[in-house]
């Protein structure tokens, strides 16, 4: 189980309302107390990771221990800011999940070629949805040693 005095933040690039309040439940109920930011298009995650706008009064916090990112989303889709991502030798080492509804052959090839960590499918039931929760809790923040943590 987790360590309660373990609070990472986790970062949701999405732009489906919906999608934030089912997967903000769903941490809460896996890692109380987790810290959980919400940016609703590629711009914005930018601007967050790099603390800048809106986002620049982040500047003395850690940066995300996760990001579930989301590929079809306004103003700067996810595969651009992937990209963005893991070009950027600042950022290289966040994990970046994938989480999105689309099953295409191409966007899940694109995404690892881009450096995506992982691709999950969005899960249709909220039962689902947390069992992936504590899959991807558990594999990231218990098992894998990462790099500068």
């Amino acid at each position: 189980m987790c360590d309660p005095s373990d609070r990472p933040t986790i970062l949701m690039a999405d732009d489906d309302p919906d999608d934030q309040l089912l997967v903000r439940d769903a941490i809460t109920e896996v890692r109380p107390g987790a810290r959980i930011d919400f940016v609703e298009d590629g711009v914005a995650l930018l601007d967050y990771l790099r603390r800048r706008g809106r986002y620049a009064d982040l500047i003395d916090m850690p940066l995300p221990r996760l990001l579930l990112l989301d590929l079809n989303m306004p103003i700067r889709d996810g595969r651009e800011a992937l990209f963005d991502i893991k070009s950027d030798p600042a950022f290289w080492r966040l994990p970046v999940i994938v989480f999105s509804t689309s099953r295409a052959e191409a966007d899940i090839r694109k995404a690892y070629q881009l450096g995506a960590n992982s691709f999950i499918v969005k899960p249709a039931s909220y039962e689902r949805l947390t069992d992936i929760i504590r899959a991807i809790d558990a594999y990231w923040f218990d098992v894998v040693a990462l790099p500068g943590r």
